[in-house]
Parts: C-alpha cells; structure tokens; sequence
C-alpha cells in the first residue's frame, strides 16, 4: 500500500498571507512599541551575594526584591550553590545607604547569614555596548548562514532559506514585544539557536529537493517540493516533538530564570519548522527553480 502523501503545496498561498501579515504586525510592534529590555541592556546594579542559610533560595530572593520596587529584577545561581548574582535597574547614585538598606530589608525578608562580597553598578555605556553586541552576533549568525547555503546550495536556496530565518527571528521578537516579556543576554542566546535549529530543518529539506530535481526532470519544483517535505517529514516531526518536550520540561520545571530563555525557544522550533515547509519552499516555486538550474551551477 501507497503512502499517501500530505498536500503541503495547496496551501502555500495561504500561509504566505498568514506570514506576511505576522512579520508586519512583528515590524510595526517592534517599531511602535519596542522591546522590554532587562538590566542586562538598561543598566542598573549589580550585587554578588554569597549565602550561609541553605534554606535561602533563588525564589525568597527574587520575591523579597521585587518587593522593594527595584525595577526589572534578575537572579542568578552561579559558582558553588550559595553564590547568587542579582541584577536590578534601580541604582545607588544619590542615595549613599542604598545598599545598607537593601541588607536590611533582605535580612527581615529572608533571615539573615549573607554577605554581599561585589556592589557595581552597570551604565548605560556598558548595557548599549551589550546590546549592539547581541545585535551584532544575530546579523553575523544570518550572513554566515547565507554564505553557507549560498555555497552549500545555488543562491535561490540561499534567499529561501534567509527569509524563513528572518521570518523566525522578527516573529519571536514580535511576540515578546506584544506580551511586554523581557529581553536580555539568554533571549539572544535563544535567537542564535532559533537560527541554528531553523537553519538545520531548511538544510534537510533543501538537501532533498535538490536531490530530486536530478533524479526527476519531469516533474515541476512546485510538486517536487511537496515529494521532498513528506520524503522528510518524520524526521522533522520526530525531531520538533522530541525538542518542544524538553523545552516544555524546562518552561514548566525549570524556574523562573529560564522561562524567557525556554518560551524563545519554543517559539522558534514551531517557527522554524512551519518556515521550513511554507517560506523556504514558496520562494523556490517562486524563482521557478529547475532541474536545468542545478545542472548550470554544478557545472559552472
């Protein structure tokens, strides 16, 4: 018995509308309402605090901070498991006992038995300095992905598969813009790895499709795109299922230090496998790729 294959191509119309009016919506947020920066790229003070009570969690600190009105709050475990890095947007630069009153509440809120051992405060010369960099290391991440697929590939491959990861990197962003969810060092770290994960599923497919327009010449690329994604599909489904479970683990379980971090990713593995299938392959019915293509570029 035939396997029957799913009809991807009678909707990429379709899902081109939904795309185009996604990334427009992502654009005009992005542009209107803007990103909600963390301290990472605001700025703001830094403290490395070292407990002794082992009943001191990351949560009782999180919480007794929040409630002092200090602005965005991040704290982080690092180093042996008393040793916390806490980052908040309000600084001490007209208040001299800002810090001692810190302690203070901190020592009524969660008992005393900790030092702060480092109190810095982070500039907005040092935050705008992280966040061209984490701009800097995504455009850097799409042009080595170009070049990649450009040499791996033929340059229409390459164009398909930069849109789709552009297409996936605006719409996270638009997402987090609309929900007003923060933005700091892990959620650039999750967007490079949108970028790689996506990258990987165009990679497979395109590998595919370029393996059939030298094994069918009679067959056109609109059709032969859709022989190529079912030829790959369970090794897509199997590996965005098993991926989207592991975040899901960490999104639910991992604690609130991770939850950006795991949404980011989450976003991008559902992102990146429908751009895969309904941007990357759109555009090369678009450029009417062909056989006579393929044939051209391997012997030019």
């Amino acid at each position: 018995m035939e396997k029957k294959e799913i009809a991807f191509n009678k909707f990429y119309k379709l899902f081109n509308l939904i795309s185009v009016f996604l990334v427009l919506i992502s654009i005009i947020l992005l542009i209107f309402k803007g990103l909600n920066y963390g301290v990472d790229f605001k700025g703001g003070t830094l403290i490395e605090l070292r407990s002794n009570d082992s009943q001191i969690s990351i949560t009782k600190l999180r919480g007794s901070l929040l409630n002092m009105k200090l602005g965005d709050v991040s704290v982080k475990q690092f180093g042996n498991e008393n040793d916390y890095l806490i980052k908040f947007e309000k600084k001490n630069d007209n208040n001299p006992n800002f810090i001692q009153e810190i302690k203070e509440d901190l020592t009524k809120s969660v008992g005393p038995g900790f030092n702060f051992r480092r109190v810095e405060n982070v500039g907005p010369k040092v935050s705008a300095e992280l966040l061209r960099s984490g701009i800097i290391a995504i455009l850097l991440s799409l042009a080595a992905m170009l070049f990649y697929i450009w040499i791996r590939f033929e340059w229409q491959f390459s164009l398909g598969a930069i849109v789709a990861l552009i297409h996936d990197v605006l719409i996270t962003l638009g997402v987090f813009s609309l929900f007003n969810l923060e933005i700091n060092l892990s959620i650039v770290a999750a967007v490079l790895t949108i970028v790689g994960y996506s990258m990987n599923d165009t990679v497979v497919i395109f590998d595919r499709v370029r393996e059939n327009l030298k094994k069918f010449s009679d067959i056109k690329i609109f059709n032969l795109t859709n022989i190529s994604i079912n030829e790959t599909l369970s090794r897509t489904v199997i590996t965005s299922i098993t991926t989207l479970l592991a975040l899901l683990s960490i999104y639910f379980l991992g604690g609130e230090i991770l939850k950006g971090f795991s949404l980011a990713m989450i976003l991008g593995v559902v992102f990146g496998t429908y751009s895969s299938i309904y941007i990357a392959n759109p555009i090369l019915v678009l450029l009417k790729v062909s056989q006579r293509t393929i044939v051209k570029e391997d012997k030019d």
